[in-house]
């Protein structure tokens, strides 16, 4: 079963520096119907000013991770770590015991577009750790690439939780098939352009829940970019609002 959340619904959290989508309830957009899926608690589609952003806050017993889609993200944090990350790289943070973090535009002349993501970690209080890897388009070309799992395989960056994510680039004739164990669940986040999963076509910013499906069949792309998360089979996060 394949449940469609179209763009144009999703949460507004808009200010002077920041436009941002929210998949999920965050900050001040709350939906009863809409406060995650499986271990998946946000997915917010930000786009942030030139010499603007995120200033130092913190954060607990969660796993972060950004997808940077253009522009480019300056990130510090309390762990002494600085890094600018370029479309094309992933940045894995696991909160753990805490801690303290910026994310700022780095160009004072081009906007950032990424991806923030959240999920629910299997376990509390971990030392905190982050990680950052450049996975290349022609990794990600035509097929599904795994860029997070618990196990690290393939290359991926770790992750506190039995989930699997993919990331994928789909044009033309390119196509790809994702086999899933029938006791899993799925979502489909649409970054940008168009594709279909399963026949049923979907544009940018559109996410689908997936349940109760086996094989998941992606084609007929028009500069498609997409993550795939590969998840337990609960309905909602584990966590209190």
């Amino acid at each position: 079963m394949m449940e469609v959340r179209k763009a144009s619904e999703r949460g507004i959290g808009r200010s002077s520096w920041l436009d941002s989508r929210h998949t999920f309830s965050f900050s001040n957009y709350y939906d009863p119907k809409q406060v995650g899926f499986s271990d998946l608690l946000v997915i917010n589609d930000d786009r942030v000013q030139p010499g603007t952003g995120f200033s130092t806050h913190p954060h607990q017993n969660m796993e972060i991770f950004s997808y940077v889609l253009e522009g480019a993200l300056a990130h510090k944090d309390s762990m002494g770590t600085g890094s600018v990350i370029y479309a094309g790289d992933i940045q894995m943070m696991s909160a753990g015991t805490g801690i303290l973090h910026s994310e700022f535009n780095d160009s004072d002349k081009a906007m950032v577009h990424f991806l923030q993501i959240w999920i629910i970690p299997d376990r509390e209080n971990v030392k905190p750790r982050y990680i950052q890897k450049h996975f290349s388009p022609a990794e990600k070309r035509g097929k599904l690439k795994l860029v997070i799992s618990p196990d690290e395989s393939d290359g991926s960056l770790p992750v506190y939780q039995d989930i699997r994510i993919y990331a994928g680039l789909f044009d033309g004739i390119e196509a790809e098939e994702l086999i899933l164990d029938e006791n899993r669940y799925a979502f489909v986040h649409v970054a940008q352009g168009t594709l279909t999963v399963n026949d049923q076509t979907l544009e940018e910013g559109d996410g689908v829940r997936i349940r109760r499906e086996t094989s998941l069949r992606f084609k007929r792309g028009e500069n498609a970019e997409i993550l795939v998360f590969d998840m337990r089979p609960i309905e909602v996060p584990d966590i209190e609002w």
